[in-house]
């Protein structure tokens, strides 16, 4: 299918939107480029709660998740990734709740960096994250009247998780897909390779409904989901041939294959080719001088 991306969506700064039953959206107030307008954080349950992804530590945002709560018990707090705008207010939320914090992991980057590399991404993680209970694969979570299940989905990080609603047909895939965008897979904390992969095992699921962490429901996912792995593709084909025309530099290859895209995110979207090329040296399809690098220098095979 041709991807065609969802933008129509009201925050409701300060208040819980009902997204389906026993489930309430709160969306933060901190919009930007790459969070739309503002994280989504989730209240499961009637009488005891869960929380998946308590968002940025804002003081207006964790105000509104009480009020949502209304002083009824929380029992886990689910975290997707150790972004930001996703992980931080977890700490806070279980100092007043006493709810226990579960998620695949601490912060780290999807592969060692490389000799003289920095992280451009150090800035957005949460590095002082640990969850008290780490969760495998396939990980069930039993609470009063909702179990949730633990969907591994690296690539936008090497920690991301997605969360299953058992018995629903409802998918939290946070940042691994949304309506209104693609996802940014960035290097070294994203890799392309792990993130088609973890696309291929959604897509494979058959949720009916998925809740991200930005924006509004992905509402036919299983199509949505392949017109990502094609919109992935096109880009790695779109590379290549900018590759066998001459193109020999990630910042020459944004300059085209972004030329309509938003300024403030061509940083973004160069880490992006970045994972492309890497996934590409790694399958033989694209040579360059040591390993894939930002400032590489990268010619066609044959």
């Amino acid at each position: 299918m041709a991807l065609k991306f969802d933008t129509s969506f009201d925050p409701a700064y300060g208040q819980g939107v009902t997204v389906a039953p026993d489930v309430l959206r709160v969306t933060a107030k901190n919009p930007g480029p790459f969070t739309f307008h503002g994280t989504n954080s989730y209240v499961i349950g009637r009488d005891t709660l869960a929380v998946i992804d308590p968002g940025p530590d804002d003081e207006a945002h964790f105000q509104t998740l009480l009020e949502m709560i209304a002083n009824r018990p929380v029992s886990h707090i689910f975290v997707s990734h150790t972004h930001r705008d996703h992980s931080p207010l977890a700490a806070r939320l279980k100092a007043h709740t006493g709810a226990a914090v579960l998620a695949e992991g601490p912060h780290r980057p999807a592969r060692p960096l490389r000799i003289g590399e920095t992280n451009p991404l150090d800035a957005s993680a949460d590095t002082a994250f640990i969850p008290d209970i780490a969760l495998p694969d396939d990980t069930l979570i039993e609470g009063d009247g909702w179990a949730i299940r633990t969907v591994l989905t690296p690539g936008h990080t090497a920690n991301h998780a997605a969360f299953a609603l058992e018995g629903t047909g409802i998918l939290f895939p946070a940042d691994h897909v949304m309506a209104w965008a693609t996802s940014i897979v960035a290097p070294p904390d994203g890799a392309m390779a792990d993130y088609m992969a973890s696309l291929d095992r959604l897509i494979a699921r058959g949720d009916g409904l998925l809740l991200p962490g930005h924006g509004g429901p992905v509402t036919a996912p299983r199509s949505f989901m392949r017109g990502l792995k094609t919109h992935r593709k096109m880009r790695e084909r779109a590379i290549l041939e900018r590759i066998r025309g001459g193109d020999r530099t990630i910042p020459d290859m944004v300059k085209e294959i972004y030329r309509d895209t938003d300024p403030r995110l061509h940083g973004a979207a160069g880490l992006s080719v970045l994972a492309h090329l890497e996934d590409l040296v790694a399958r033989g399809l694209v040579i360059t001088e040591g390993d894939a690098a930002i400032d590489g220098i990268f010619t066609p095979v044959g």
